[in-house]
């Protein structure tokens, strides 16, 4: 970004001090910015103006990664708790809808271990009511994977969240995806 708003301001001719005097903004802040400060609000929004751009042309694009829509995609994996196989049918759409290379990576990954979850659920309903029929249980035995599956998926969902927060990467997360 810091390359961008230098390439831009010396397109126009103009020093830091010319920016920061047309744009209102400090020297300082102009220094700062180029310097690599994160433009965010008002400061983004006055110094696109100034240099007559829209707000997206101050980003690198391939710099650009949305950790906020990656938070959504992640929780959303906990609507696998109310539509039946939510935790990646929703996820999957807000994956797609995504712009960005890296969101839609983590995306992909995020879906991706919710299949391996999916599967693994589906197996142990499956073979829980011979498991409960072989040892005469009175107890559903269903309910162990379902409630342990579900434990499991907010688990899941906490420490990624936790992750993107403070690394913006996920922490659980496969070799290999396969979307």
């Amino acid at each position: 970004m810091k390359n961008k708003v230098k390439f831009l301001r010396e397109e126009k001719n103009m020093t830091q001090n010319e920016l920061a005097e047309k744009s209102g903004l400090s020297l300082r802040t102009i220094q700062r910015i180029e310097a690599g400060n994160i433009l965010k609000g008002f400061t983004l929004k006055t110094i696109a103006q100034t240099l007559e751009t829209t707000p997206e042309n101050l980003f690198d694009k391939a710099d650009f990664f949305d950790v906020e829509r990656a938070k959504i995609i992640n929780i959303s994996i906990m609507m696998g708790s109310v539509i039946p196989f939510g935790s990646i049918i929703v996820p999957l759409i807000l994956t797609n809808k995504s712009k960005d290379s890296k969101t839609k990576e983590i995306g992909k990954q995020l879906v991706s271990v919710q299949i391996i979850l999916s599967l693994s659920l589906a197996i142990l309903l499956i073979v829980s009511p011979f498991l409960q029929k072989a040892f005469s249980l009175q107890f559903p035995l269903f309910l162990v994977p379902l409630i342990g599956s579900l434990c499991l998926k907010l688990i899941v969902v906490l420490i990624n969240g936790i992750s993107l927060n403070q690394k913006q990467e996920l922490s659980i997360k496969l070799k290999n995806n396969f979307l």
